[in-house]
């Protein structure tokens, strides 16, 4: 089972990025996905959360108004929008599939991660 996170890179302050988790080898059709983020000298942290069916979805407050999660079943992905970027924004962002079908914002709910993706954003 493996997801793979991409997207990231070097965007600006107030730019915009998308960040792409795909899967393979297994559907996670049924779960809740989730994207989190580990700056760095810190913990990893949660930034969103969705559900199987793409309708409900939590959002860290450090990034709500800014960033959009999204999910398309039919390409086994999850997508995380991210608007009005800020240099605490920078950090490594991992996609994970939740044991579950809900959205969830505990990292242990979380059972398959990817291997991350460097966003650095300059000011």
């Amino acid at each position: 089972v493996q997801l793979q996170a991409s997207g990231g890179g070097l965007g600006q302050a107030g730019g915009s990025l998308r960040l792409s988790c795909a899967a393979s080898r297994r559907t996670f059709s049924n779960n809740g996905m989730g994207w989190f983020r580990q700056a760095p000298g810190k913990e990893r942290v949660f930034v969103s959360a969705i559900d199987w069916r793409g309708t409900t979805a939590y959002y860290a407050e450090s990034v709500k108004g800014r960033f959009t999660i999204s999910r398309d079943n039919a390409k086994n992905a999850v997508y995380l929008q991210m608007d009005s970027l800020k240099p605490d924004d920078t950090a490594v962002y991992y996609c994970a599939a939740a044991r579950g079908s809900t959205a969830v914002t505990i990292s242990s709910y979380y059972n398959y991660w990817g291997q991350g993706t460097q966003v650095t954003v300059s000011s």
